[in-house]
């Protein structure tokens, strides 16, 4: 039996590809593993761990963006897209001559120097093309087509127009996406790759298009459906590649649930690698214009925001009630990195796994495992004591989204503090519970300020004061300000607006006598009184609650 000398794992120091790496040293014993991922510090720290466990190993470190050109490869789409030359030469690297794109590709050039044998693609490819921002670039363009209609000689609007449109024909991610497939499948082929396998993704973990986690106010968003989208066309691309004579084994390995996690952990939160603050809310009056983005520089800063969180790599880092929620079961619950670790290797060494999705999308998925709803408990049991002894709020950060799952959890929160029990709130008036909530939230500005730094504002029980921060994510708008109506504080207040008014404290109340309803059959039906519409606990849990209300009012379940 020949051996595989040579192993490429891209995306290798995410928190996947590490764990493959380890599992590929461990078990396959190869000569040569190239380590490569876009950030060189990532790559230097993981490589310095792992040539202590495996001495015997050569690793190799390469880092950089493997769908751009060799003089692009560090440098960030944002800084290339405002240079009129870059915007340029990635347009010709997309559209135009195939032959001269594969003689500047850095990934040809990775592939063609280390001549692998096997190739473990970890890289979240669909994330990579479908997150080009092209909804928001296609309104931008019409709105300046249409404003450069109504003054066809104003030389500013016709130079946005020019830079809008370059932006939109080198973001199109169905075509970037056809011709990364084609550079990577004549590449392996010239240097005699024996297997390439990847880990894929189903674009909503595991859910369908009742999906309700999302990255905007609709739901399901159009960022999410092309993340969707491009995972299933990646996989039918490499379904043709498997069939093309003179290439590689191609297989792939799709997990069908969030996969996590790195490390539990009490840290500053960033956003896009920049650090989030904390900033002093204050009430403005609700009038004709809403602003939606200020200059932070207006607000009180009060330093960094800090909070326990699960780090789960490249899906990001969860305060402990969006953990609790996205990994509650029948949402999108999780998956360990060293299970799909395991999966992978058993494939490179030709086992029938059963979960080769060449080889049968919709049967071969993995899904959620008992292992990880153990290590749930650990981690939210952690994440638990870790709030008591740092005294902060571990809610929501608004990186999971939608909004209003923020909105939700928060809301759920300030009911936890104030009544405990689910019968406490309904007994009540709504009247009350508003002003209950909102005396709370005023005798404790930290929590207050924590909410409305994320981009959650809170609209007071009077529905005409809004306690803010500098930027609001509800509503979505290209605008700075927008119109304001009752109808739409009703609107946004339900989408991401942390909303005390009694006719939501109201909402909440129905809500709880349903959950409270279903209880007296949990004794009487055995295994058959767990269903979706059961709710465990008295007291409020907040990851559950929302769970509940995602799968029973807005129909946000998995089946399978």
């Amino acid at each position: 039996m020949l051996r595989d000398e040579c192993f490429l794992v891209l995306g290798g120091a995410g928190l996947v590809g590490s764990q493959i790496v380890r599992e590929v040293a461990r078990q396959l014993q190869p000569r040569k593993i190239v380590v490569s991922s876009l950030y060189e510090v990532e790559v230097a720290e993981f490589l310095a761990e792992v040539r202590q466990e495996f001495p015997h190993i050569d690793f190799v470190g390469t880092w950089g963006d493997v769908f751009v050109r060799e003089a692009f490869r560090e440098v960030a789409r944002e800084e290339l897209l405002k240079d009129s030359k870059c915007r340029e030469a990635l347009y010709e690297d997309l559209f135009g001559d195939f032959q001269a794109a594969y003689e500047r590709s850095v990934l040809v050039g990775l592939i063609r120097t280390y001549r692998p044998d096997v190739i473990v693609d970890c890289i979240n490819t669909a994330t990579a093309l479908s997150y080009q921002d092209v909804e928001r670039i296609s309104l931008k363009t019409h709105e300046a087509l249409r404003q450069l209609d109504e003054s066809p000689d104003d030389p500013i609007l016709r130079e946005q127009l020019v830079q809008d449109v370059g932006m939109l024909l080198i973001s199109q991610a169905t075509l970037q996406l056809i011709r990364h497939v084609r550079l990577l499948h004549q590449a392996m082929c010239e240097v005699g790759t024996r297997l390439y396998i990847k880990v894929g993704t189903t674009g909503t973990g595991g859910m369908g298009l009742n999906i309700p986690y999302t990255h905007s106010e609709d739901r399901p968003s159009v960022q999410l459906m092309a993340k969707t989208a491009m995972a299933f066309a990646h996989t039918g691309l490499l379904f043709l590649m498997a069939r093309t004579p003179g290439g590689p084994l191609v297989k792939e390995v799709k997990p069908a649930a969030m996969i996590g996690y790195r490390r539990v952990a009490l840290q500053p939160v960033r956003h896009r690698g920049k650090p989030r603050f904390v900033y002093e809310g204050r009430v403005v009056s609700l009038h004709d214009r809403l602003a939606l983005r200020e200059d932070p520089c207006r607000y009180h800063q009060k330093g960094e925001l800090m909070m326990a969180g699960v780090d789960t790599g490249e899906n990001g880092f969860f305060a402990r009630g969006e953990f609790e929620t996205i990994t509650h079961i029948g949402q999108m619950e999780f998956l360990t990195p060293e299970e799909v670790a395991e999966q992978v290797v058993l494939e490179i060494k030709g086992s029938n796994t059963g979960h080769d999705i060449i080889a049968g999308i919709d049967s071969n998925v993995m899904v959620p495992s008992y292992r990880a709803g153990v290590l749930r408990h650990t981690a939210l049991r952690r994440l638990r004591q870790l709030e008591k002894e740092s005294g902060t709020h571990s809610v929501a950060l608004g990186q999971l989204g939608p909004p209003e799952l923020s909105k939700l959890l928060y809301e759920a929160y300030l009911l936890q503090l104030t009544y405990k029990t689910l019968r406490a709130v309904c007994q009540a008036s709504s009247e009350e519970i508003a002003q209950v909530v909102y005396r709370y939230l005023g005798d404790h500005p930290d929590l207050c300020n924590q909410i409305i730094s994320i981009g959650v504002p809170v609209l007071a029980p009077d529905g005409q004061q809004l306690i803010r921060g500098p930027f609001i994510n509800i509503p979505e708008s290209i605008y700075d300000t927008v119109e304001v109506t009752p109808e739409a504080i009703d609107r946004w207040a339900r989408k991401g607006w942390v909303d005390l008014r009694p006719v939501n404290m109201q909402r909440w109340q129905e809500r709880f006598a349903r959950m409270m309803a279903a209880k007296p059959f949990l004794h009487t039906q055995g295994t058959a009184s767990i269903t979706r519409t059961t709710y465990l606990h008295d007291t409020i849990e907040i990851g559950e609650v929302v769970a509940w209300i995602f799968a029973n009012e807005e129909g946000g379940y998995r089946i399978k």
